[in-house]
């Protein structure tokens, strides 16, 4: 069988949960039998892995999608030059554009792919998001999703009653979670043993609900002194967490440590993961805290799929800040056993799947 060429579509780099998993994928699936090139946009705010360049994966620049009438020239130019056997996007309800271009292109197989479902509080985005919906099938001719939730949402009921969106897991390696932080880190962290650790990882941003987050330690921390919130991750909330944080008078306690290329390691200091998220299409965190044997206690916007151990807790966000922080401060700390289920997370494993659609698509 000759090599499969696939163009990944991927949008902005910006160390998120999407592009690990792309990128982990790249990582486990042989070059030789498939060949993945990914487009990425050009005002990302991390650049490529190394070790992915270092194995012969291309990587092309794109204006970003903002500017629509540079990047569908580029885009055409870069599909037409390289005789990719698939598009493969990524974006969500914004893959109607590259898969617009790669039909006027040519490409037979074209998928659209979603990781994530929208909130109804995003003004002008949750417009933008419910009107690309209805053009999600106009150009793509193969459905994958992350979750039933996500398969649902973008690509309608019957289409994923019919059996037709392929379930995608977004995979991990296992090992990675095995890591453990210095003692120089927990030293720079305030962190120490008898210190309850509440841990959150996610971009700062409105759908990760972090204002609501500092409310809840908030209250954590009027019940126990001796308590520390970590937050991995960076975004466009910085600035008004950073001032909740100063309001509270929580400065001392609240650890904001950025965005990391290596937030599993972070895992290992945490007593409970707490994600009071408006909307998810998976979160890959939740996943990760799991795995890292954290108790999760999350919003219910979290999908089923993302329950992968006896230690998964789901509460309203309309529930009271005090609320969250009594359910969090009862299972920290307790044994996380992982489900049978959450096997299918393992890159390894999960390879398999995404190969196997790809050549049925080719065969």
């Amino acid at each position: 069988m000759k090599k499969i060429k696939i163009a990944q579509i991927v949008g902005k780099l910006y160390g998120g949960g999407v592009e690990k998993v792309i990128f982990n994928y790249c990582r486990v699936i042989n070059n030789d039998q498939i060949q993945m090139d990914i487009f990425y946009d050009e005002d990302s705010t991390v650049n490529p892995p190394r070790d992915l360049i270092e194995k012969g994966i291309k990587f092309y620049k794109l204006p970003p999608y903002q500017k629509i009438w540079k990047y569908i020239p580029k885009l055409y130019f870069l599909l037409k030059n390289n005789n990719y056997d698939i598009v493969h996007s990524n974006l969500n309800t914004l893959s109607v554009f590259p898969l617009f271009v790669a039909k006027h292109v040519g490409i037979k197989y074209r998928i659209a792919h979603n990781h994530s479902v929208p909130s109804k509080n995003e003004g002008f985005r949750t417009i933008l998001k419910y009107t690309l919906r209805r053009f999600s099938k106009l150009y793509a001719n193969q459905y994958f999703a992350c979750s039933e939730k996500a398969g649902r949402w973008l690509f309608g009921n019957r289409t994923y009653e019919a059996g037709k969106v392929r379930f995608i897991p977004n995979a991990l390696f296992f090992n990675k979670f095995n890591q453990k932080i210095s003692e120089d880190e927990k030293r720079k962290l305030n962190i120490n043993n008898k210190s309850i650790v509440i841990g959150h990882v996610g971009r700062l941003t409105f759908a990760k609900n972090q204002l609501f987050l500092i409310d809840i330690f908030n209250e954590i921390h009027k019940k126990n002194k001796n308590s520390s919130l970590i937050i991995i991750g960076d975004g466009e909330e910085a600035t008004a967490i950073k001032d909740k944080i100063k309001k509270l008078n929580l400065d001392n306690d609240v650890k904001l440590v950025g965005q990391s290329t290596n937030p599993e390691k972070y895992y290992s200091v945490m007593d409970v993961f707490i994600l009071p998220s408006y909307f998810e299409g998976l979160s890959m965190a939740t996943v990760e805290a799991q795995l890292g044997k954290v108790p999760v206690v999350v919003s219910n916007a979290i999908p089923k799929e993302a329950n992968i151990s006896n230690q998964f807790y789901q509460l309203s966000i309309n529930e009271s800040p005090k609320k969250w922080a009594e359910i969090a401060l009862n299972v920290a700390g307790e044994k996380v056993v992982m489900s049978q289920y959450g096997e299918m997370y393992n890159i390894y494993r999960a390879k398999q799947i995404l190969i196997d659609q790809y050549k049925n698509m080719i065969d």
